[in-house]
Protein backbone atom coordinates (compact mmCIF):
# COMPACT_ATOMS: atom_id res chain seq x y z
CA UNK A 1 0.00 0.00 0.00
CA UNK A 2 0.99 3.34 -0.78
CA UNK A 3 2.57 5.42 2.18
CA UNK A 4 0.13 8.39 3.27
CA UNK A 5 1.48 10.81 6.24
CA UNK A 6 -1.57 11.72 8.15
CA UNK A 7 -3.11 15.31 8.76
CA UNK A 8 -0.77 17.03 11.07
CA UNK A 9 1.92 14.76 10.52
CA UNK A 10 5.30 15.76 8.21
CA UNK A 11 7.52 13.33 6.28
CA UNK A 12 11.14 12.88 6.96
CA UNK A 13 12.49 10.10 4.05
CA UNK A 14 12.03 7.07 2.01
CA UNK A 15 13.14 3.80 3.51
CA UNK A 16 12.88 0.88 0.69
CA UNK A 17 9.16 2.52 -0.34
CA UNK A 18 7.91 3.76 3.27
CA UNK A 19 7.50 7.12 3.61
CA UNK A 20 8.06 7.91 7.29
CA UNK A 21 6.35 10.68 8.69
CA UNK A 22 6.75 12.22 11.84
CA UNK A 23 4.83 15.14 13.92
CA UNK A 24 7.39 17.46 14.06
CA UNK A 25 10.43 18.07 11.82
CA UNK A 26 14.00 18.16 13.75
CA UNK A 27 17.55 17.40 13.45
CA UNK A 28 17.40 14.51 16.13
CA UNK A 29 14.47 12.86 14.47
CA UNK A 30 16.48 12.88 10.78
CA UNK A 31 19.66 11.70 12.49
CA UNK A 32 17.65 8.57 13.70
CA UNK A 33 15.86 7.86 10.92
CA UNK A 34 18.30 8.51 7.99
CA UNK A 35 21.69 10.16 9.37
CA UNK A 36 23.65 7.74 10.89
CA UNK A 37 22.94 5.85 7.18
CA UNK A 38 23.82 8.88 5.09
CA UNK A 39 26.59 10.47 7.75
CA UNK A 40 24.65 13.56 7.67
CA UNK A 41 21.36 15.77 8.36
CA UNK A 42 19.54 17.94 5.38
CA UNK A 43 18.06 20.59 8.32
CA UNK A 44 14.77 22.58 6.95
CA UNK A 45 15.90 26.17 5.17
CA UNK A 46 13.56 28.76 6.27
CA UNK A 47 12.76 32.02 3.87
CA UNK A 48 9.71 34.09 3.32
CA UNK A 49 6.37 32.72 1.00
CA UNK A 50 5.24 36.16 1.52
CA UNK A 51 8.01 38.00 -0.72
CA UNK A 52 6.80 35.70 -3.49
CA UNK A 53 4.22 36.69 -6.24
CA UNK A 54 0.53 34.51 -5.57
CA UNK A 55 -0.31 31.34 -7.59
CA UNK A 56 -2.88 31.68 -9.95
CA UNK A 57 -4.59 29.75 -12.77
CA UNK A 58 -2.53 29.11 -15.82
CA UNK A 59 -4.13 30.45 -19.18
CA UNK A 60 -6.07 28.03 -21.38
CA UNK A 61 -4.26 26.49 -23.89
CA UNK A 62 -4.00 28.09 -27.55
CA UNK A 63 -5.04 26.21 -30.78
CA UNK A 64 -1.48 24.06 -32.06
CA UNK A 65 0.46 25.87 -34.85
CA UNK A 66 2.04 24.50 -37.85
CA UNK A 67 5.35 23.54 -38.32
CA UNK A 68 6.81 26.50 -40.83
CA UNK A 69 9.73 27.69 -39.50
CA UNK A 70 9.81 32.01 -39.78
CA UNK A 71 13.08 33.62 -39.15
CA UNK A 72 13.74 35.40 -36.30
CA UNK A 73 15.29 38.28 -37.75
CA UNK A 74 13.20 38.78 -40.76
CA UNK A 75 10.18 38.99 -38.72
CA UNK A 76 11.82 41.62 -36.04
CA UNK A 77 13.73 43.43 -38.39
CA UNK A 78 10.28 44.29 -40.26
CA UNK A 79 8.18 44.95 -37.84
CA UNK A 80 7.47 47.34 -34.61
CA UNK A 81 7.64 46.32 -31.22
CA UNK A 82 3.88 47.21 -31.03
CA UNK A 83 2.80 44.97 -33.72
CA UNK A 84 5.17 42.28 -32.37
CA UNK A 85 3.38 42.13 -28.76
CA UNK A 86 0.01 41.77 -30.94
CA UNK A 87 1.40 38.95 -32.96
CA UNK A 88 2.97 37.33 -30.09
CA UNK A 89 1.11 38.58 -26.68
CA UNK A 90 2.72 38.22 -23.40
CA UNK A 91 1.76 35.78 -21.02
CA UNK A 92 1.39 37.23 -17.22
CA UNK A 93 4.68 36.16 -15.85
CA UNK A 94 2.56 35.52 -11.90
CA UNK A 95 0.92 32.42 -13.82
CA UNK A 96 4.30 31.24 -14.46
CA UNK A 97 3.90 29.70 -11.04
CA UNK A 98 2.05 26.97 -12.55
CA UNK A 99 4.83 26.22 -14.86
CA UNK A 100 7.59 23.59 -14.34
CA UNK A 101 10.02 26.14 -14.29
CA UNK A 102 13.29 25.88 -12.48
CA UNK A 103 13.32 27.32 -9.35
CA UNK A 104 15.20 24.80 -7.46
CA UNK A 105 18.49 23.76 -8.16
CA UNK A 106 21.60 21.18 -6.10
CA UNK A 107 25.15 22.10 -7.02
CA UNK A 108 26.54 19.18 -9.54
CA UNK A 109 29.93 18.80 -7.17
CA UNK A 110 28.70 18.98 -3.82
CA UNK A 111 25.60 19.51 -1.19
CA UNK A 112 24.55 23.12 -2.29
CA UNK A 113 20.96 23.89 -2.72
CA UNK A 114 19.69 27.54 -4.45
CA UNK A 115 16.59 28.26 -4.42
CA UNK A 116 13.99 31.26 -5.46
CA UNK A 117 13.48 32.49 -2.03
CA UNK A 118 11.54 36.10 -3.26
CA UNK A 119 10.57 37.88 -5.91
CA UNK A 120 14.09 39.61 -6.50
CA UNK A 121 16.11 37.24 -4.20
CA UNK A 122 17.70 33.66 -4.42
CA UNK A 123 18.70 31.87 -1.13
CA UNK A 124 21.82 29.21 -1.19
CA UNK A 125 22.89 27.08 0.99
CA UNK A 126 25.77 24.66 1.67
CA UNK A 127 24.78 21.65 3.63
CA UNK A 128 28.62 20.69 4.03
CA UNK A 129 29.44 23.80 5.71
CA UNK A 130 28.47 22.63 9.50
CA UNK A 131 29.60 27.02 10.52
CA UNK A 132 27.15 28.53 7.93
CA UNK A 133 24.20 28.80 10.20
CA UNK A 134 22.27 31.06 7.76
CA UNK A 135 22.13 30.72 4.17
CA UNK A 136 23.14 33.21 1.29
CA UNK A 137 20.80 35.80 0.15
CA UNK A 138 22.02 36.64 -3.46
CA UNK A 139 20.13 40.49 -4.30
CA UNK A 140 20.71 42.82 -6.62
CA UNK A 141 19.52 46.01 -9.16
CA UNK A 142 19.14 43.97 -11.76
CA UNK A 143 18.11 40.89 -10.43
CA UNK A 144 14.27 41.85 -10.70
CA UNK A 145 11.62 39.06 -10.83
CA UNK A 146 13.13 36.27 -10.64
CA UNK A 147 11.48 33.37 -12.66
CA UNK A 148 14.76 30.50 -12.50
CA UNK A 149 18.22 28.89 -11.23
CA UNK A 150 20.42 26.66 -11.80
CA UNK A 151 23.99 26.23 -11.26
CA UNK A 152 26.45 25.69 -13.82
CA UNK A 153 27.32 21.83 -14.13
CA UNK A 154 30.69 21.96 -14.72
CA UNK A 155 32.24 24.38 -12.50
CA UNK A 156 29.44 24.32 -8.88
CA UNK A 157 30.96 27.91 -8.72
CA UNK A 158 28.72 29.76 -11.10
CA UNK A 159 24.97 30.32 -10.76
CA UNK A 160 22.72 31.60 -13.38
CA UNK A 161 19.27 33.32 -12.60
CA UNK A 162 17.02 34.39 -14.59
CA UNK A 163 14.83 37.41 -14.05
CA UNK A 164 12.85 40.79 -16.01
CA UNK A 165 15.73 41.69 -18.74
CA UNK A 166 18.11 38.96 -18.64
CA UNK A 167 20.37 36.44 -16.62
CA UNK A 168 22.14 37.28 -13.54
CA UNK A 169 25.53 35.07 -13.69
CA UNK A 170 26.84 34.59 -10.10
CA UNK A 171 30.44 33.53 -9.34
CA UNK A 172 32.17 32.13 -5.73
CA UNK A 173 35.37 33.79 -4.72
CA UNK A 174 37.60 32.39 -2.65
CA UNK A 175 40.46 33.99 -1.24
CA UNK A 176 43.32 32.91 -4.66
CA UNK A 177 40.39 32.49 -6.84
CA UNK A 178 38.42 35.42 -7.36
CA UNK A 179 36.46 35.62 -10.65
CA UNK A 180 36.42 37.80 -14.11
CA UNK A 181 33.84 40.30 -13.47
CA UNK A 182 32.59 41.76 -17.18
CA UNK A 183 33.22 45.37 -18.16
CA UNK A 184 29.82 47.50 -16.88
CA UNK A 185 28.34 45.15 -14.50
CA UNK A 186 27.28 47.27 -11.68
CA UNK A 187 29.28 45.19 -8.87
CA UNK A 188 27.15 43.13 -6.39
CA UNK A 189 28.41 41.40 -3.44
CA UNK A 190 26.68 38.44 -1.20
CA UNK A 191 29.07 37.75 1.62
CA UNK A 192 29.50 33.76 2.49
CA UNK A 193 27.23 32.90 6.36
CA UNK A 194 29.43 34.00 9.40
CA UNK A 195 32.01 31.70 9.96
CA UNK A 196 32.69 30.68 5.83
CA UNK A 197 35.68 32.75 3.97
CA UNK A 198 33.93 33.75 0.97
CA UNK A 199 31.67 35.92 -1.21
CA UNK A 200 29.28 35.50 -4.47
CA UNK A 201 29.80 38.37 -7.22
CA UNK A 202 27.49 39.20 -10.00
CA UNK A 203 30.26 38.98 -12.80
CA UNK A 204 27.90 39.20 -15.88
CA UNK A 205 24.00 39.66 -17.18
CA UNK A 206 23.02 37.93 -20.10
CA UNK A 207 20.74 40.68 -21.95
CA UNK A 208 17.52 39.56 -23.36
CA UNK A 209 16.39 41.30 -26.14
CA UNK A 210 13.55 44.04 -25.52
CA UNK A 211 13.91 43.89 -21.61
CA UNK A 212 11.92 40.05 -21.80
CA UNK A 213 11.13 38.25 -18.75
CA UNK A 214 13.38 35.49 -18.77
CA UNK A 215 11.21 32.65 -17.80
CA UNK A 216 12.93 29.42 -18.07
CA UNK A 217 16.72 27.91 -18.34
CA UNK A 218 19.27 25.12 -18.79
CA UNK A 219 22.46 24.41 -18.89
CA UNK A 220 24.20 22.41 -21.69
CA UNK A 221 25.49 19.24 -19.60
CA UNK A 222 29.12 20.57 -20.77
CA UNK A 223 28.51 23.63 -18.96
CA UNK A 224 29.67 25.85 -22.06
CA UNK A 225 25.87 26.58 -23.18
CA UNK A 226 23.10 27.82 -21.81
CA UNK A 227 19.53 27.62 -23.15
CA UNK A 228 17.27 30.51 -22.26
CA UNK A 229 13.29 31.44 -23.13
CA UNK A 230 11.11 33.91 -22.19
CA UNK A 231 7.07 33.40 -21.97
CA UNK A 232 6.95 36.65 -23.84
CA UNK A 233 8.55 35.37 -26.56
CA UNK A 234 8.51 32.18 -29.40
CA UNK A 235 12.27 32.45 -29.65
CA UNK A 236 14.97 30.74 -27.46
CA UNK A 237 18.07 31.66 -26.78
CA UNK A 238 21.14 29.71 -26.99
CA UNK A 239 23.91 31.93 -25.34
CA UNK A 240 27.55 31.32 -25.43
CA UNK A 241 28.96 31.85 -21.75
CA UNK A 242 32.27 32.82 -21.81
CA UNK A 243 31.66 35.26 -25.01
CA UNK A 244 28.61 36.65 -23.58
CA UNK A 245 26.78 36.07 -27.17
CA UNK A 246 23.29 35.17 -27.58
CA UNK A 247 21.98 33.16 -30.73
CA UNK A 248 17.91 33.28 -30.98
CA UNK A 249 16.11 29.95 -32.74
CA UNK A 250 12.36 30.30 -33.21
CA UNK A 251 10.12 27.61 -35.17
CA UNK A 252 6.19 28.85 -35.16
CA UNK A 253 4.43 31.74 -33.32
CA UNK A 254 3.44 30.54 -30.17
CA UNK A 255 5.60 32.06 -26.96
CA UNK A 256 7.78 29.38 -25.36
CA UNK A 257 7.22 28.00 -21.60
CA UNK A 258 10.20 25.55 -21.19
CA UNK A 259 13.68 24.37 -22.14
CA UNK A 260 15.13 20.62 -21.18
CA UNK A 261 19.12 19.75 -22.65
CA UNK A 262 18.66 16.11 -22.44
CA UNK A 263 22.14 14.73 -20.27
CA UNK A 264 24.51 13.97 -23.63
CA UNK A 265 23.38 17.40 -24.57
CA UNK A 266 22.29 15.61 -28.36
CA UNK A 267 19.15 17.36 -27.94
CA UNK A 268 17.26 20.19 -26.43
CA UNK A 269 13.01 20.67 -25.72
CA UNK A 270 11.44 23.30 -25.73
CA UNK A 271 7.69 23.44 -25.18
CA UNK A 272 5.32 25.72 -25.82
CA UNK A 273 1.62 27.49 -24.19
CA UNK A 274 0.11 26.09 -27.41
CA UNK A 275 0.22 22.64 -26.71
CA UNK A 276 2.92 22.23 -29.29
CA UNK A 277 6.64 21.17 -28.69
CA UNK A 278 10.37 20.42 -30.56
CA UNK A 279 12.73 18.38 -30.56
CA UNK A 280 16.24 19.48 -31.33
CA UNK A 281 19.15 17.90 -32.43
CA UNK A 282 22.01 20.09 -31.76
CA UNK A 283 24.47 19.82 -34.54
CA UNK A 284 22.77 20.77 -36.92
CA UNK A 285 19.96 22.01 -34.91
CA UNK A 286 16.59 20.38 -36.97
CA UNK A 287 13.62 19.94 -35.38
CA UNK A 288 10.57 17.90 -35.21
CA UNK A 289 7.32 18.90 -34.09
CA UNK A 290 5.29 17.41 -31.67
CA UNK A 291 1.56 18.50 -30.84
CA UNK A 292 -0.79 17.63 -27.71
CA UNK A 293 -4.41 17.56 -27.15
CA UNK A 294 -4.38 17.89 -23.40
CA UNK A 295 -2.96 21.03 -23.03
CA UNK A 296 0.37 22.46 -22.95
CA UNK A 297 3.85 20.80 -21.71
CA UNK A 298 3.36 21.44 -17.65
CA UNK A 299 6.57 19.53 -16.84
CA UNK A 300 9.26 17.91 -18.82
CA UNK A 301 12.70 15.49 -17.70
CA UNK A 302 15.02 13.45 -19.34
CA UNK A 303 16.31 9.45 -18.76
CA UNK A 304 20.06 9.26 -17.68
CA UNK A 305 20.42 8.07 -20.83
CA UNK A 306 19.14 10.96 -22.94
CA UNK A 307 17.01 8.46 -24.88
CA UNK A 308 13.45 8.99 -23.21
CA UNK A 309 11.86 12.01 -22.36
CA UNK A 310 9.17 11.73 -19.78
CA UNK A 311 6.07 14.62 -20.21
CA UNK A 312 3.65 16.12 -18.26
CA UNK A 313 0.20 17.91 -19.68
CA UNK A 314 -1.88 20.81 -18.24
CA UNK A 315 -4.94 19.04 -18.94
CA UNK A 316 -4.30 15.51 -18.43
CA UNK A 317 -3.26 12.84 -15.45
CA UNK A 318 -1.79 10.49 -18.12
CA UNK A 319 2.26 10.79 -18.99
CA UNK A 320 3.84 11.12 -22.10
CA UNK A 321 7.26 9.34 -22.46
CA UNK A 322 8.93 10.00 -25.90
CA UNK A 323 11.21 7.18 -26.92
CA UNK A 324 14.20 7.90 -29.96
CA UNK A 325 14.56 4.76 -31.68
CA UNK A 326 17.92 5.85 -33.43
CA UNK A 327 21.30 7.35 -32.12
CA UNK A 328 21.43 10.97 -32.13
CA UNK A 329 21.05 13.39 -34.57
CA UNK A 330 18.18 11.36 -35.79
CA UNK A 331 14.54 12.90 -34.42
CA UNK A 332 12.90 9.54 -34.61
CA UNK A 333 10.61 9.18 -31.72
CA UNK A 334 7.62 8.04 -30.48
CA UNK A 335 5.27 8.72 -27.88
CA UNK A 336 3.52 6.40 -25.49
CA UNK A 337 1.09 6.73 -23.00
CA UNK A 338 2.45 6.16 -18.79
CA UNK A 339 -0.79 6.40 -16.92
CA UNK A 340 -1.32 7.26 -13.46
CA UNK A 341 -4.78 5.88 -12.05
CA UNK A 342 -4.67 6.73 -8.93
CA UNK A 343 -4.10 10.77 -9.85
CA UNK A 344 -7.36 10.14 -11.55
CA UNK A 345 -9.02 7.97 -9.65
CA UNK A 346 -8.02 8.26 -5.84
CA UNK A 347 -7.01 11.83 -6.23
CA UNK A 348 -9.73 13.18 -8.36
CA UNK A 349 -6.95 15.70 -10.12
CA UNK A 350 -7.87 17.75 -13.35
CA UNK A 351 -4.05 17.91 -14.54
CA UNK A 352 -0.27 17.34 -13.38
CA UNK A 353 1.12 20.63 -12.28
CA UNK A 354 5.00 19.99 -11.90
CA UNK A 355 7.29 16.99 -12.00
CA UNK A 356 10.70 15.92 -11.26
CA UNK A 357 12.77 12.47 -12.33
CA UNK A 358 15.70 11.83 -10.66
CA UNK A 359 19.07 11.09 -12.34
CA UNK A 360 19.39 7.18 -11.85
CA UNK A 361 15.54 7.38 -12.97
CA UNK A 362 14.45 5.27 -10.25
CA UNK A 363 12.11 8.20 -8.51
CA UNK A 364 9.85 10.51 -9.98
CA UNK A 365 8.02 13.32 -8.00
CA UNK A 366 5.29 15.15 -9.18
CA UNK A 367 2.12 17.80 -8.00
CA UNK A 368 -1.11 17.89 -9.01
CA UNK A 369 -3.80 20.24 -9.66
CA UNK A 370 -7.06 20.24 -6.78
CA UNK A 371 -7.26 16.76 -5.85
CA UNK A 372 -9.62 16.34 -2.86
CA UNK A 373 -9.30 17.52 0.63
CA UNK A 374 -7.30 14.63 1.98
CA UNK A 375 -4.60 14.76 -1.10
CA UNK A 376 -4.13 18.95 -1.21
CA UNK A 377 -0.84 19.65 -1.17
CA UNK A 378 0.55 16.74 -1.34
CA UNK A 379 3.60 15.75 -3.10
CA UNK A 380 3.39 12.06 -5.02
CA UNK A 381 6.29 9.97 -5.26
CA UNK A 382 6.62 7.04 -7.82
CA UNK A 383 9.31 4.01 -8.13
CA UNK A 384 9.62 3.99 -12.17
CA UNK A 385 11.32 0.95 -14.08
CA UNK A 386 12.53 1.31 -17.70
CA UNK A 387 12.67 -1.73 -19.05
CA UNK A 388 12.47 -1.02 -21.84
CA UNK A 389 9.41 0.80 -21.50
CA UNK A 390 8.62 3.25 -18.16
CA UNK A 391 6.61 2.38 -15.49
CA UNK A 392 5.57 4.01 -12.65
CA UNK A 393 4.28 2.39 -8.92
CA UNK A 394 3.02 4.80 -6.54
CA UNK A 395 5.30 5.04 -3.40
CA UNK A 396 3.55 7.48 -1.30
CA UNK A 397 3.03 10.93 -0.66
CA UNK A 398 5.24 13.30 1.14
CA UNK A 399 3.30 16.56 3.38
CA UNK A 400 5.25 19.61 3.87
CA UNK A 401 5.45 21.29 7.56
CA UNK A 402 2.89 23.87 8.03
CA UNK A 403 -1.14 23.84 7.95
CA UNK A 404 -1.84 23.80 4.57
CA UNK A 405 1.44 23.73 2.93
CA UNK A 406 1.55 23.48 -0.79
CA UNK A 407 4.67 22.71 -2.91
CA UNK A 408 5.91 25.98 -4.78
CA UNK A 409 8.69 23.59 -6.59
CA UNK A 410 10.97 20.78 -6.19
CA UNK A 411 13.96 19.32 -7.62
CA UNK A 412 16.27 16.55 -7.40
CA UNK A 413 20.24 16.03 -6.49
CA UNK A 414 21.47 14.37 -9.48
CA UNK A 415 24.46 13.99 -8.36
CA UNK A 416 23.66 11.90 -5.18
CA UNK A 417 25.69 8.57 -4.68
CA UNK A 418 23.49 7.99 -1.87
CA UNK A 419 20.50 7.64 -4.02
CA UNK A 420 17.79 10.01 -5.04
CA UNK A 421 17.13 13.70 -2.84
CA UNK A 422 14.43 15.43 -3.40
CA UNK A 423 14.25 19.20 -2.06
CA UNK A 424 10.73 20.64 -2.27
CA UNK A 425 9.66 24.38 -1.50
CA UNK A 426 6.86 24.83 0.34
CA UNK A 427 4.34 27.65 0.87
CA UNK A 428 4.75 27.62 4.76
CA UNK A 429 8.02 28.81 4.50
CA UNK A 430 10.61 26.08 4.40
CA UNK A 431 12.45 24.22 1.99
CA UNK A 432 12.62 20.73 2.82
CA UNK A 433 15.09 18.11 1.45
CA UNK A 434 13.95 14.22 1.51
CA UNK A 435 16.34 11.42 1.00
CA UNK A 436 14.91 8.19 -0.62
CA UNK A 437 16.86 5.64 0.91
CA UNK A 438 16.88 2.57 -1.86
CA UNK A 439 18.01 -1.09 -0.99
CA UNK A 440 19.70 -0.93 -4.38
CA UNK A 441 21.78 2.05 -2.62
Amino acid sequence: MPSFPPPGAVTLCEINRNLVAVDALSDDRAKEAYGDVLGMVFSPVPFQPDALPPIREPPAAEQPESSENVPTASVTSTISEFFKRMIFPPQDPNLLHEFDTQKVSWNPHKHGLAFVSGKNQVTVHDFEDSDAKEPCILTSDHQINVKAVEWRPNSGKMIAVACKGGICLWSASYPGNVPFMKAGVTPSFSAFPRGSVGQWILVDVLRSSCAEQVSALCWKPDGRYLASASSDSPSFTIWDVSQGLGTPIRRGLSNISLVRWSPSGDYLLAAKFNGTFHFWETNTWTSELWSSSNGYVSGANWDPEGRVALLSFSNSTTLGSVHFSSKPPSLEAHLLPVELPEIASLIVSRGIEKLAWDASGERLALSFKDGNEMYHGLVAVYDVRRSPLVSLSLVGFIRGPGEGAKPLAFAFHNKFKQGPLLSVCWSSGWCCTYPLILRSH
